[in-house]
């Protein structure tokens, strides 16, 4: 039986990713801070798939929280087949005007907690000679866009080279890369998306069922939708110092404008 860990796993795209690996016969650890949250997604995916769901309260922001799942991860009594990367926030205000502490906390949830986490996993698949690494990333990486995308543009580099390094050893490793995706995660941050249009959003099982059917494909990267494939394409070929000047003003305070 395969297991997956999945991180940021009580709502949004780790939840997505745990219905659908779970809709695949995959046993799950699921991670987050909320203990409630992930019992009781864990009790409607036990009821609804039958597979085994173990939880793993963690803050992946305090070095207890990481040591816990890096523990697990390496259990070789317990291995763990494949990890999703997802756990990941972003903040409102742009870096000028955010303040650092804010800006260490979101650099270290997004670059170096997958980054520890995933070197946890690498010496259990290499010796099995099988297994895959899944790094949500953002379409907000491919441009730049703020330390956010600086943070998701490493994701996917991290992710692509990662690939090249364990394909000897038939691990897989995609990085995902959503556009606009109906979560938590625009609220949580404090953003304003009123002016977004209903087009331009994405369901989280769309892009989970796009990412597993990229992940069986072996493709290194996965973009949920034409219109995020087209902007992908498009933004290779864009004046990066004119697209990053406009993308400046958009993230400007109103007391700047």
């Amino acid at each position: 039986m395969t297991t997956v860990l999945i991180t940021g796993a009580s709502a949004g795209l780790g939840a997505a990713f745990a219905r659908g690996f779970a809709a695949k016969g995959c046993d799950l650890v699921l991670v987050a801070r909320d203990k409630e949250r992930l019992e009781a997604g864990a009790e409607q995916i036990r009821a609804r798939y039958a597979v085994s769901t173990e939880i793993l309260p963690a803050d992946l922001l305090e070095p207890s929280g990481v040591r816990a799942v890096t523990a697990r991860l390496s259990d070789p009594a317990r291995p763990v087949d494949m990890l999703v990367n997802n756990a990941g926030f972003g903040l409102a205000a742009p870096f000028p005007y955010s303040p650092v502490e804010d800006e260490e906390r979101m650099l270290e949830l997004l670059v170096k907690v997958p980054l520890r986490l995933t070197h946890a996993a690498l010496p259990g698949m290499r010796s099995r000679r099988r297994g895959a690494v899944v790094n949500v990333s953002s379409v907000a990486g491919l441009l730049p866009a703020g330390t956010y995308g600086a943070a998701k543009a490493w994701v996917t580099s991290f992710s692509e080279s990662l690939r090249v390094d364990l394909a000897p050893y038939g691990v897989r490793v995609l990085a995902v890369v959503p556009g606009f995706t109906r979560t938590e995660f625009q609220e949580r941050a404090g953003m304003d998306v009123s002016a977004l249009r209903d087009a331009v959003w994405l369901d989280p099982d769309d892009v989970v069922a796009q990412a597993l059917r990229d992940l069986a494909r072996r493709r290194p990267v996965s973009i949920t939708g034409w219109r995020y494939k087209a902007y992908a394409q498009a933004v290779r070929h864009l004046p990066r110092h004119l697209v990053a000047s406009k993308l400046a003003r958009t993230r400007r305070p109103p007391a700047d404008q």
